[in-house]
């Protein structure tokens, strides 16, 4: 049986403490030096598109003499040289050419499908001059997915509901010339269709229940999933053994991909 318990999301102050240690982390570490190495020389105005804790806007701020930091909700940070303002990616209330750079990492992944490419565009729109991306690379959102326990659809792990690779990228930004690609991390995750299926049969038990991110299909938080019967521990084994099998034959790759762009001539 399910428990009673409804897990709810973190206050303000828990999830500042989570995202300080998240940036920690010495992959987030090196992440973040590999976009800064890739900032073109500075400017005027700079937009960080999905700022959460303002974690990279106030870096721009070193570079920047203006940056506005923006968030489904209003980021709650203060700093001399950073706007904080609520908006939406897909619908940016800003004219065009507004922004010398838009920097935009963590972000695509999250977009819902239906939106992504409404939202490049705009991302391309309000920008003058150099776009600065960073997604996962080559993610296989099979492997990780979780079974919502309250309508039973299956998400993709932390809410990455798109996959990305160098071409995907460039069909989105159409009036971009890519001017560096960087890669960063390496990773051998992966999987194949037979053991996504039996982890779907064993209830998804390795899922990344503890995401913030709610349910892709009915917009509730994830519940941690009960006890697996029998059967579903045989799937999960057989899932697993599937699995392996593709990483060993795939090999490794890269964790994520950071791309400086820059806006064609007219």
């Amino acid at each position: 049986m399910l428990s009673n318990d409804v897990r709810t999301p973190c206050s303000p102050e828990e999830c500042a403490v989570e995202l300080k240690d998240y940036r920690a982390r010495e992959s987030e570490c090196r992440r973040t030096e590999d976009l800064l190495r890739l900032l073109p020389g500075g400017g005027g105005a700079a937009l960080d598109v999905g700022a959460r804790e303002g974690h990279f806007s106030r870096l721009l701020a070193d570079r920047y003499a203006r940056v506005v930091a923006l968030d489904l909700e209003k980021p709650a940070f203060e700093h001399p040289n950073v706007d904080c303002v609520q908006g939406d990616a897909s619908a940016l209330e800003f004219a065009d050419d507004s922004f010398d750079l838009v920097f935009c990492a963590e972000v695509l992944e999250h977009i819902p499908t239906p939106l992504l490419g409404k939202a490049c565009a705009e991302l391309g729109r309000v920008s003058r001059s150099h776009l600065l991306i960073g997604v996962p690379y080559r993610q296989d959102t099979r492997l990780g997915r979780s079974t919502c326990y309250s309508c039973g659809g299956k998400n993709p792990p932390w809410g990455h509901v798109n996959s990305f690779d160098e071409q995907r990228l460039m069909v989105l930004f159409p009036g971009y010339e890519v001017v560096n690609t960087s890669f960063v991390g390496e990773s051998d995750e992966t999987t194949n269709f037979l053991a996504a299926f039996l982890m779907d049969l064993a209830g998804n038990p390795y899922g990344t229940y503890t995401q913030d991110e709610p349910c892709v299909h009915c917009g509730k938080l994830l519940l941690a999933p009960p006890a697996r019967s029998v059967f579903q521990k045989v799937c999960t084994r057989l899932g697993f053994y599937a699995s392996q099998a593709t990483r060993a034959l795939k090999g490794r790759h890269p964790n994520w991909i950071h791309m400086l762009l820059r806006k064609r001539e007219r």
